[in-house]
């Protein structure tokens, strides 16, 4: 994923169930709950076809 200089921060807030989900997925892939979603994110972004230009 390429890093970006200018990040920003945001609160996001979810049930427990799923943050614990979340929580085992990052571990399994040797992530940061923080690293796992943004790759999830930048993921779906692709997807879509609404990845920024770089």
């Amino acid at each position: 994923m390429a890093q970006c200089t200018d990040s920003r921060s945001f609160l996001l807030r979810m049930d427990s169930a799923t943050m614990e989900a979340l929580e085992r997925w990052a571990s399994d892939e040797f992530r940061s709950v923080n690293g796992q979603l943004q790759w999830i994110i930048a993921d779906a972004l692709r997807r879509a076809g609404r990845a920024p230009k770089k």
